[in-house]
């Protein structure tokens, strides 16, 4: 049987949410243009399809609800006594009736308003039939909306139930409050169930997984039951009992013998009294827990009479244990482990299906000795006693000093034609070819001779070297490193000549100097009148700079006012001769102030200001940035509504 899981049903929305996502979902989906232009047929079709969408968007959900929710009647009785216990099984059929309702009302309105679609006349006709079909079964979709909440709630707390299979080989905890049975559920399993000192700490059931003989068990952990009538039980002891009648487990009947739970020993026997139709066919293990804080045979008189009265019931059987030092948790698991495999057993054999297909399972016989008397082998006297048998491998290896020492020849037993080739070396075999063909045995005497060769071809290129007396060798060395030399002067030359950052200037417009010259003298040229228009240009330009400072410090000193001599004092600190000097070096405006007075340069700066304005506010880096960061396609951004896939066109 599948275990049961109700993760996977979809979330219940509210009605509010339910009618909301149907007619937004029909709104985006179902074309909403229509003209007054259109033929009426066209017209009809196009209301009809809304209505038909609209009904089908809310049948749909309504039919996934039905479909997605356990029908009680068809759920393991376990499981169907457990939702009943939490949810009503009352109130959860009402509650997936109405939703079923709701659902013919839906169809049974669409159908109606389809018909009558049929028979508008106008634009406005057909409009308005369409507008009461979805307002009708809104209508119907609010009046459910105390169905659909308690229905989630439902959802909500049926994720959270454990996985409980009530096929599998399961034990089963139960007994007072606060008597160690979830701390005994963790021992034995990981379910991480919550322990406090407080009763009443486990409110449902919780599952937990070990295994015990190679096959997969759960435990499952009840909470507390109380001594009362099964009337006045509440919804969390009435889960423990509707696992012990309708689980088929080992149980095991936790008994506090410390009384630290709150409850007697007395107490604790009654309700065990109580509840024993619950433990009918069943194996049932009474487990005296907290023997760490109270040993057994330390209890009173009439303590010990009660527990004794529990051992000789019929088919129970007690035992004492420690959930918190685990002293004894093995024992009384493997007991009520190897109770229930036996029971399942004999249940198996007891069907007539099953007996036939277990009988032809392989079955182990363990002989059992019937007496003490030795019974040796017995060799009839004609073989003439025990042979030593053959000798065997291992025995002469043995002999030989063991596995390491001895090598075992494999190919003694060998078959062969002829025995000559039983110990014959066998030739290795590389791409198809014998690798002993391509071997020289003379390949060492070669070697040396080839050596020697070599040592005396070297010893004569270095007499013939020794022999050697070139009288002009220094002199070719010497201009060698002058050629040297002079290349890599012309290469940094080049490098230094490369690496300038202004820009290249034509040969005309280069300036000479007078060292240039020299190269010309070299190669034979008069060079005397180029020297001599030299010197004469640079006395010219120096009688031109003398004259035009002198002028410069003669207007400097009949300017202004004579009673205010600030600005004659303000010259001298200054420094009249550097600013003579720096005006006649002739030193010119700008190229982008040449010719404009400053009036029209500030309008030109304002103007410019003024263009770029926009182009920084686009996040330009200048009038020939046409670089496009966001594309905005109109095929993809013009249309007629901005939602859903009708978007564009």
């Amino acid at each position: 049987m599948p275990v049961y899981s109700f993760k996977s049903i979809t979330v219940v929305p509210s009605a509010t949410d339910f009618i909301d996502i149907c007619l937004s979902k029909t709104q985006r989906q179902t074309p909403t243009v229509v003209r007054t232009t259109f033929h009426i047929s066209r017209i009809r079709q196009h209301y009809t399809r809304s209505v038909r969408f609209a009904q089908q968007c809310f049948a749909d959900r309504l039919r996934g609800i039905l479909d997605e929710f356990p029908v009680i009647d068809e759920l393991h009785p376990f499981m169907a006594s457990l939702m009943n216990v939490l949810y009503d099984r009352d109130h959860y059929k009402l509650a997936l009736g109405q939703i079923a309702t709701a659902l013919r009302l839906v169809e049974r309105v669409g159908k109606d308003y389809i018909r009558l679609l049929k028979f508008g006349d106008s634009l406005y006709r057909c409009k308005t039939l369409k507008r009461a079909a979805l307002g009708r079964m809104c209508t119907i979709l609010k009046k459910q909306k105390s169905a659909l909440a308690y229905l989630e709630q439902v959802r909500q707390h049926l994720s959270r139930l454990p996985s409980i299979d009530p096929t599998d080989p399961t034990l089963l905890v139960c007994g007072f409050p606060n008597c160690g049975k979830s701390t005994t559920v963790n021992k034995l399993s990981r379910a991480d169930v919550d322990v406090q000192p407080w009763a009443f700490t486990t409110q449902s059931l919780f599952v937990g997984h070990f295994d015990y003989k190679y096959t997969r068990w759960q435990v499952v952990d009840s909470p507390g039951v109380l001594d009362h009538p099964l009337q006045d039980m509440n919804t969390i002891e009435m889960q423990s009992i509707t696992a012990l009648a309708h689980l088929k487990a080992s149980i095991l009947f936790f008994l506090d013998i410390s009384e630290q739970c709150g409850y007697s020993i007395e107490q604790q026997v009654g309700l065990f009294r109580n509840i024993t139709p619950l433990f009918a066919n069943k194996p049932l293990t009474v487990v005296l827990n907290k023997i760490d804080v109270v040993r057994p045979n330390d209890l009173d008189d009439d303590d010990k009479a009660l527990i004794q009265s529990l051992v000789e019931t019929d088919g129970v059987e007690v035992m004492a244990m420690s959930g918190l030092t685990e002293e004894g948790l093995a024992e009384v698991k493997a007991s009520a482990c190897d109770r229930l495999l036996a029971q399942r057993q004999r249940e198996k054999l007891a069907t007539t299906t099953n007996a036939d297909r277990l009988k032809v399972r392989l079955h182990k016989s363990m002989p059992v000795a019937r007496d003490d008397i030795e019974r040796p082998p017995m060799i009839p006297s004609r073989r003439g006693g025990a042979s030593e048998g053959r000798l065997l491998l291992k025995d002469i290896e043995a002999r030989n000093g063991g596995a390491g020492k001895f090598s075992v020849d494999l190919r003694a037993e060998h078959i062969l034609e002829n025995e000559d080739w039983r110990y014959d070396v066998v030739p290795e075999i590389l791409d198809g070819h014998n690798v002993a063909d391509f071997l020289d045995p003379d390949i060492l005497a070669r070697l040396d001779e080839l050596e020697r060769e070599e040592e005396e071809r070297l010893a004569r290129a270095a007499a013939e070297s020794d022999d050697d007396d070139d009288p002009h060798r220094d002199e070719r060395k010497a201009a060698v490193r002058a050629i040297k030399s002079k290349k890599i002067l012309i290469n940094k030359a080049a490098f230094v000549r490369k690496s300038a950052n202004s820009r290249p200037l034509p040969r005309t417009a280069r300036r000479k100097s007078v060292g240039d010259l020299k190269s010309l003298d070299e190669l034979g040229y008069d060079t005397s009148r180029i020297r001599a228009r030299v010197a004469a240009g640079e006395t010219t330009s120096r009688a031109r700079a003398s004259r035009k400072l002198r002028n410069d410090r003669m207007a400097m000193s009949t300017e202004g006012d004579d009673d205010d001599d600030f600005g004659a004092r303000r010259a001298r600190g200054a420094g009249i001769g550097s600013a003579a000097i720096r005006k006649a070096k002739g030193a010119r405006a700008p190229r982008n102030k040449a010719g404009i007075a400053a009036t029209d340069s500030d309008k030109a700066k304002m103007l410019r200001k003024y263009a770029f304005k926009q182009i920084n506010a686009d996040g330009k880096r200048g009038t020939a940035d046409r670089v496009i960061v966001a594309s905005k396609p109109k095929w993809m951004l013009s249309g007629k509504r901005g939602n859903g896939k009708t978007d564009r066109r």
